[in-house]
């Protein structure tokens, strides 16, 4: 008797715990049809023979000393296989060089039948209907309503030598070399070839008129990789009289005690912030997690975002949590939502875990303020075999997977209905991001 009553129990066990690791197949059909709104993305341009894409990320980790990919990551993830099979009509079950050969073919093909659409071909294949570019700048072939720019603006805050921080580590030094870069040429598309002398003018004459200036140019919102280059805690609020002196000594070239900068950024990403609340521009943050051996881990936390988030004057600005944590601090981004102006999105984690534990993550969010959780792909260019498109493949069929799983698990605890949890789908997958950045559903 207690032997079949502990088998009875086991089975039973192991049917709750199937349950909740399978996505109903008709609410799975359903989330396969939505057109979707990627918040996050890296695509690359189309170029000419010869000519190379530098904008696609303001921090390329690609020079960066090469760490190893994860286990979902890797090219021997048959998601590729099965990516090139719908994409490109890939006949083969393998990775065979002559096989890949005639992929390459077959790919180059496709690229030159579509020409300036292949971007778009790409989307349609993905069943995504606009797609936010974080880059320096757009391209051939990414253009609007397709495309949507999300510029990069940390530089912005770092408008002194950088020397010092530049030696904190090897990654850094690769960074703030390309800041530097940025600068100089943000300046230059607003008419300036000299940093103002005094703070005042530099936030007036400089911050101000390149946020309007993207704006002016299709930007949708702004994005910050602050936690490459520091921590994400901004400290307390201070007014500019308290740090306009360390701006104006420093600016004439010396370079500047790290406690002094630090408190010139903090009040400088404040003035960002604000002013791109002005303009109606979210404040993308990557958070968690980031590419480089070097990448300093406790200083992405969202948690550390809490002065700004809880800063009164900055209310009218809305910010997302990209990557929502990356997996390491998800947690803390859960929490964070029930700020008014805080939203997050889910990108990276869809290639840096399984569909399985990506799933537990959207749950995660989902139970908690499921109008400010946003579907991303974080596709980016890599190799000519897998490329964006196929990162793209392989990101949004997880993701589509992972959200299918996690409703279906709440539908079967009685948390929703199926009416809600399709519902919950297309706010995820397209409706919270239309939403937040003002656009009508199916009018961009």
């Amino acid at each position: 008797m207690v032997k079949r009553t502990a088998v009875a129990l086991a089975s039973l066990f192991l049917a709750v715990m199937l349950r909740g690791q399978t996505a109903d197949p008709q609410l799975l059909a359903e989330i396969n049809k939505i057109k979707a709104i990627d918040n996050h993305s890296h695509p690359p341009k189309l170029v000419a023979a010869g000519e190379k894409d530098d904008d696609f990320d303001a921090l390329p980790c690609d020079p960066l000393e090469p760490s190893d990919p994860t286990t979902v990551s890797r090219p021997e993830n048959p998601q590729y296989i099965a990516a090139w099979k719908a994409l490109y009509n890939y006949p083969f079950n393998d990775r065979a060089p002559e096989h890949i050969k005639e992929l390459l073919q077959t790919k180059q093909k496709v690229m030159q039948e579509q020409g300036d659409n292949f971007p778009n071909w790409v989307l349609d294949q993905l069943g995504i209907e606009t797609e936010l570019a974080n880059r320096v700048a757009m391209g051939r072939g990414l253009q609007p309503p397709r495309f949507r720019w999300v510029p990069f603006d940390d530089a912005l805050i770092f408008p002194l030598k950088n020397s010092s921080l530049s030696s904190e580590t090897p990654d850094r030094k690769f960074f703030f070399q390309r800041e530097t870069m940025l600068l100089r040429r943000y300046m230059k598309d607003v008419g300036r070839d000299m940093l103002p002398t005094t703070l005042q003018e530099y936030t007036a004459k400089v911050v101000t008129p390149v946020l309007e200036h993207q704006k002016e140019n299709g930007a949708v919102a702004i994005k910050f990789e602050a936690a490459y280059l520091r921590s994400l805690d901004f400290g307390p609020t201070e007014p500019m009289e308290a740090v306009q002196q360390i701006y104006a000594h420093f600016v004439k070239g010396d370079v500047p005690l790290k406690a002094d900068y630090t408190r010139l950024q903090n009040y400088l990403f404040r003035y960002v912030a604000r002013e791109a609340g002005r303009l109606g521009l979210p404040v993308h943050i990557h958070t968690g997690g980031g590419c480089g051996s070097y990448f300093m881990l406790m200083g992405s936390n969202p948690a550390l975002l809490e002065t700004v988030l809880n800063d009164a004057a900055l209310r009218k600005t809305n910010f997302v949590l990209i990557h929502a944590g990356a997996g390491a601090f998800t947690k803390y981004a859960n929490y964070l939502l029930m700020k008014p102006n805080v939203y997050a999105d889910f990108s990276e984690q869809t290639w840096l875990i399984s569909t399985r534990r990506l799933s537990d993550t959207v749950r995660d969010l989902l139970e908690w303020y499921p109008e400010k959780v946003m579907f991303g792909t974080d596709l980016y260019a890599n190799t000519p075999e897998i490329n964006w498109e196929e990162i793209g493949w392989q990101t949004t069929q997880s993701s589509r997977e992972a959200l299918a799983i996690a409703l279906t698990g709440m539908m079967q605890d009685g948390e929703i209905t199926r009416e809600r949890a399709l519902e919950l789908a297309h706010m995820v997958l397209h409706d919270n991001a239309a939403k937040l950045y003002g656009w009508n559903a199916g009018a961009k």
